[in-house]
């Protein structure tokens, strides 16, 4: 159930979730302690004098303190004690030592749950500013890509995991060089921080290496010892989130063709015009970056036909370990098969729908997305440096 915002609102529904459900159910909640109260009264006028309903008086303000904004569990308290007093001073009788007593209990309880909203909304406030900083900061290292670079039709996407997960690592960049357009998709382990700071460093290597290096398994070697030095500056790999699985892919400016490295990363998917699908795996893939030393062996790109009018589609993993309400992991490879799409755009929206819906609108990961699309009506495409 979402949580109050600072104005005592709900928090953001998120994408994929039923909003007439979410909306009915949140207003029979925000219901509950004027419900109480109702109660409250029917119950003391349908019984004896010797019987109480103070505990649904006294329950009216605690419910409302997680629900409500200060002045919503003020009033809260205000009605609960109102309604209370009424019943005790009806018909004219006098407040006896119990009525005294129900009176000074129900105010001690409304001074605590104002006291308790207090604390709530300050700990929620913290908690949002803390995500908020992060996703800034992993908004300034994952810029978004133009929609269209050496010629390549280009579309990506971040879908944050549900609210109060904690910011992921995973990162995607694409860079036209003059060896191809190059780019990269990766997943850090850990969460927070620390893993938005592998990112960035991450993110700036393969920038640097893109440009300068002549293969994209030099570009793999790069990325690898840039976490290695990072991890050696902080205190050891541990200390700076571990290991990094990716896929890095380049594609040159002549010919049909894409030559991929894999590092422990979930292969990437080819989507022909036809709507047949390939999945792009490798029989051994190498260790992930920042597992150099454990693996001697020496990184192969692996080169795959990219005719005009198809589509990659790179992922991390939290699309292909997102499950249902059964536990069932999401299969993109079966749900996209025989599928076509207008555009990368096109492609991403649906996926992000279809996965929302699957999972009931709560991702446990987050999820990054990059599709690239060879376009049929250019012949060719831009050398580096061109403009379009």
């Amino acid at each position: 159930m979402p949580g109050p915002g600072p104005d005592g609102e709900p928090s953001r529904v998120r994408a994929g979730t039923d909003p007439g459900r979410i909306s009915h159910t949140w207003t029979l909640v925000r219901a509950l302690p004027v419900l109480l109260v109702v109660s409250a009264v029917a119950y003391d006028l349908a019984t004896p004098p010797d019987f109480t309903a103070a505990p649904l008086f006294t329950a009216a303000p605690l419910v409302a303190a997680p629900l409500f904004s200060l002045r919503g569990t003020f009033l809260t308290g205000l009605l609960t004690l109102a309604a209370l007093l009424a019943l005790r001073l009806r018909l004219g009788l006098r407040m006896g030592i119990g009525s005294v007593t129900e009176v000074v209990t129900v105010a001690t309880v409304v001074v605590i749950a104002l006291l308790i909203n207090v604390l709530v909304r300050r700990s929620d406030e913290r908690l949002a500013s803390a995500r908020q900083i992060a996703e800034a900061a992993q908004r300034a290292v994952l810029p978004e890509p133009e929609a269209r670079i050496g010629g390549l039709e280009v579309a990506a996407r971040y879908e944050a995991a549900q609210e109060g997960a904690s910011i992921g690592g995973d990162l995607y960049a694409v860079q036209d060089t003059p060896h191809g357009v190059r780019l990269v998709v990766g997943d850090v382990r850990g969460k927070g921080m620390g893993a938005v700071a592998a990112v960035a460093v991450l993110i700036g290597a393969f920038r640097e290496a893109a440009e300068q290096e002549a293969t994209v398994e030099a570009v793999a070697r790069r990325l690898e010892r840039a976490l290695a030095r990072e991890g050696a500056r902080r205190g050891g790999l541990d200390a700076f989130e571990g290991f990094t699985t990716a896929v890095l892919a380049e594609i040159p400016h002549d010919g049909e063709s894409v030559r991929i490295v894999h590092r422990g990363h979930p292969p990437p998917l080819l989507l022909h015009e036809d709507g047949t699908l390939a999945v792009l795996a490798v029989e051994n893939p190498a260790l992930p970056l920042g597992m150099g030393d454990l693996d001697a062996r020496p990184d192969r790109a692996g080169t795959v036909d990219f005719p005009a009018g198809s589509t990659l589609l790179f992922h991390t993993d939290g699309l292909s370990e997102a499950r249902d309400r059964h536990g069932r992991f999401y299969e993109p490879a079966e749900r996209l098969a025989g599928r076509t799409f207008r555009d990368p755009e096109a492609l991403l929206t649906a996926l992000a729908t279809s996965v929302r819906r699957y999972t009931g609108g709560a991702l446990a990961d987050d999820m990054a997305l990059l599709a690239v699309r060879r376009p049929r009506e250019t012949p060719g495409l831009l050398e580096h440096g061109d403009e379009e």
